[in-house]
């Protein structure tokens, strides 16, 4: 949901950029590969040590990147499998990053053992969310179905992560890690069930 509706607004915010990096001579996918070292090397650094808001502000810029190395590709013509194959691996890294650092410094300084383990639900449900449609679509059925796709997971956990860094109670976040994890799980159900449909009506092999 979040994709449909802020896609349009936020190519039309960074499409002067995007240009600008391409007449420096610039690729998509070192923009990809930054975005994700940016992302995952904040996150590492910054949440383990409890600086839980600048870590988000960090994060959410380099978050950007993924907007950015899109509209580059389409404007340069270049989008395709190996775009997508890049951008899908690397959003894996930079979101494992983010999760197991929330849960670093939860389990350490932050002292809140059920929020660690609940951010480690999220990333590891995240993760068969995203192998789920991978593997689908590979077998050539289609999974693009579910309740927590990664934009929604993403937007939220820094959300209201920065929040807690600026002094929000703690439960609110554990609430929204518990959540996501809930819906992870629904989502990872619903791909199953459209995955084993899809393959109940296909024809058999003659």
């Amino acid at each position: 949901m979040l994709n449909r509706y802020a896609r349009g607004f936020f190519t039309r915010l960074f499409t002067p950029l995007a240009r600008l990096l391409l007449r420096w001579g610039v690729t998509p996918d070192a923009v990809t590969i930054a975005g994700t070292v940016g992302v995952a090397g904040a996150a590492l650094v910054f949440y383990p040590i409890g600086q839980l808001f600048w870590g988000t502000v960090v994060i959410t810029l380099f978050v950007f990147s993924d907007v950015i190395d899109g509209i580059m590709a389409r404007m340069k013509g270049s989008g395709g499998p190996w775009g997508s194959f890049l951008d899908s691996t690397l959003d894996r890294i930079a979101d494992g990053a983010l999760f197991a650092a929330v849960a670093i410094w939860f389990f350490t300084g932050g002292h809140n053992p059920a929020i660690a383990i609940a951010a480690l639900a999220c990333l590891v449900l995240g993760m068969i969310v995203s192998y789920a449609r991978a593997k689908a679509e590979s077998l050539g059925f289609t999974a693009n179905v579910g309740v927590a796709e990664r934009a929604e997971r993403l937007v939220s956990v820094l959300v209201v992560t920065g929040l807690t860094g600026l002094g929000l109670p703690q439960g609110f976040l554990l609430v929204v890690l518990v959540v996501l994890a809930l819906a992870s799980l629904v989502t990872v159900y619903q791909r199953v069930r459209a995955v084993r449909r899809q393959s109940l009506e296909a024809p058999s092999p003659s």
